[in-house]
């Protein structure tokens, strides 16, 4: 196998993986299971989250913005229970 092909598949794979995303973190429920995204979002806010951005990523809900305590995060919401299946602390 020459260089440029390796190159090309892991390139292929990488992507393929960064575009699997947050799938990796939610149980694939069916789309009749979840919360709606307005009330997930409104309950999301009442758990104490100030919400910049709000987004469906792959089997989850995502959001980008601001904790309890003022500091920024990305969180990753179980779109059936809204559990924080991942939560990151952005610098």
């Amino acid at each position: 196998m020459n260089i440029t092909r390796l190159l090309a598949i892991t390139t292929l794979a990488i992507s393929s993986f960064a575009m699997a995303g947050s799938n990796l973190y939610c149980a694939d429920h069916p789309k009749a299971e979840w919360i709606p995204g307005s009330d997930a979002h409104a309950k999301i806010v009442a758990m104490g989250y100030k919400v910049k951005e709000f987004k469906e990523s792959g089997n989850c809900y995502e959001i980008e913005g601001w904790d309890k305590t003022g500091q920024r995060v990305e969180v990753i919401f179980d779109p059936k229970t809204l559990a924080v299946v991942r939560s990151k602390l952005d610098n």
